[in-house]
C-alpha cells in the first residue's frame, strides 16, 4: 500500500514567543505535554517504520523511499551495546591459551625454516654436489690407503708357511732353512731380492718362481738343473748342464748321459758349449743314441752313436738343419744297408754325405 507523502513528516517549530508572565507559569505546563505529544510522535514513526518494512520485504523490486529526517527534538538515548560473553580468566584458561600460542609459534618457526632449507638447498645444489664428490672421493682414498696399511703392515698377513716344490736333486730341508730369516713377515714385505741370493746357494737350482698365497703362505716352485753330458776329470766323472754347472761328481761313468772329451778344456769355455749346442739341438730320440762327444775346437765336433757309428758334424752353427740332415740320412740308410757300418758328414747342412768304413 502506497504511503501517503508527508505522513511521517513533522511540521517545523513554531517560532518561539518572548516570554510573557503568563507563559512563564505556563512553561512546565506545555514541557509536560510536549513530552507527551513526542512520546506519541515516536510510537507513530516506530509504527510506520514497521509498515514500511513489511512493504518492502514483500515488494522487494520497490526501493525503500528515505526516511526523512525528524524535526529538531529531544536527543535520542544511545544503544545499548552489543552483548559479549564473558571470557573465563581463570588460570587453567589462561595456560591452555599460552600453550596454545607456543604451539603455533612453534609451528610457525618450523613452516620458516622448512622454507629457509628449501632456499639454502636450491642455491647451494651445485656446491653440494662439488662437496659430495669430494667427500666420495677421499672415501675412496681413504678405503685405499687403510687396505694398504692392512695389507702391508698388519700381522693378520704375515708370512707363516713356505712351501717349495720341485726338488729332487736339491736338499729341501736346507732351502727352506735359508729362507727362515722371511717367516714373520707381511706378505707384502717379503724381500725377494733376499730370497734370491739364498737360493743362488744352491747351484742345482736353475730357476724359480715365487706365488704368495693369503693370509699366510710362500710357494716357491723350483726348476732344478738337467745334466746333458759328463765329463772325465782325473779319475772322476763330473756330471754338467748346459751351462757347465756341475750338478754332481761319481767315480763312475753317470748311465744316460753322453761323455764329452773336450782334450784338456774346461767346462766354462768355448770348446764344452759348442758341444752342448750340438747335444741340445738334436731331438730327445737321437739324443738318446749318442754315446760320446769329442771336440778339439768349436768347430770339429764329433758325435759317436751307441750302434758304433761317427757324425762328423762340424761347428755349431746351423745345428737345426744339421740335426734333420742327419735324421734322413740314418732314415736313408738302414733302409738301403742297416748291416753296413757308416760315417755320416752333416758338416755341410744342404750337402750330406754317408761314407763307408
Amino acid at each position: 500500500m502506497k504511503r501517503p507523502e508527508g505522513f511521517d513528516r513533522v511540521p517545523p517549530p513554531r517560532p518561539k514567543a518572548e516570554a510573557s508572565p503568563e507563559s512563564a507559569t505556563a512553561e512546565p505546563t506545555r514541557a509536560a505535554a510536549g513530552d507527551q505529544a513526542q512520546a506519541e510522535r515516536s510510537k507513530t514513526r516506530a509504527a510506520t517504520s514497521t509498515a514500511t518494512s513489511t512493504t518492502t520485504a514483500t515488494r522487494p523490486a520497490e526501493k525503500a523511499r528515505p526516511t526523512e529526517a525528524p524535526g529538531p527534538t529531544r536527543e535520542a538515548e544511545p544503544a545499548d551495546p552489543a552483548f559479549l560473553p564473558a571470557r573465563d580468566t581463570s588460570k587453567a584458561e589462561a595456560r591452555q591459551r599460552s600453550v596454545a600460542a607456543r604451539r603455533l609459534a612453534r609451528r610457525a618457526r618450523a613452516a620458516r625454516r622448512a622454507v629457509e632449507r628449501a632456499e639454502v638447498r636450491r642455491f647451494t645444489r651445485r656446491s653440494r654436489h662439488r662437496r659430495a664428490t669430494w667427500i666420495t672421493a677421499g672415501a675412496v682414498a681413504v678405503v685405499l690407503v687403510g687396505s694398504v696399511t692392512i695389507s702391508v703392515f698388519s700381522p693378520l698377513l704375515s708370512l707363516q708357511h713356505i712351501d717349495v716344490e720341485g726338488t729332487s736333486r736339491v736338499d729341501r730341508t736346507a732351502v727352506l732353512k735359508s729362507l727362515d730369516g722371511q717367516i714373520g713377515k707381511p706378505l707384502a714385505t717379503v724381500d725377494f731380492t733376499t730370497v734370491k741370493h739364498d737360493l743362488s746357494n744352491f747351484p742345482l737350482i736353475e730357476s724359480y718362481v715365487t706365488e704368495t698365497r693369503p693370509p699366510h703362505t710362500l710357494v716357491i716352485r723350483i726348476t732344478e738343473r738337467e745334466p746333458i753330458a759328463s765329463v772325465k776329470v782325473g779319475t772322476t766323472f763330473e756330471l754338467v748342464d748346459p751351462a757347465g754347472i756341475v750338478i754332481s761328481t761319481s767315480p763312475k761313468q753317470p748311465a744316460g748321459v753322453p761323455l764329452v772329451d773336450i782334450k784338456g778344456a774346461t767346462v766354462d769355455g768355448t770348446v764344452y758349449r759348442a758341444a752342448a749346442e750340438v747335444l741340445l739341438s738334436l731331438p730327445a730320440q737321437l739324443r738318446a743314441t749318442v754315446k760320446t762327444v769329442s771336440a778339439s775346437t768349436p768347430n770339429d765336433v764329433t758325435l759317436g752313436l751307441t750302434t758304433g757309428e761317427q757324425v762328423v758334424w762340424g761347428g755349431a752353427d746351423s745345428s737345426t738343419q744339421k740335426a734333420q740332415l742327419l735324421t734322413g740320412l740314418i732314415k736313408s740308410h738302414k733302409a738301403t744297408n742297416p748291416n753296413q757300418s757308416v760315417e755320416y758328414d752333416v758338416s755341410a747342412p744342404d750337402n750330406g754325405i754317408i761314407r763307408t768304413k
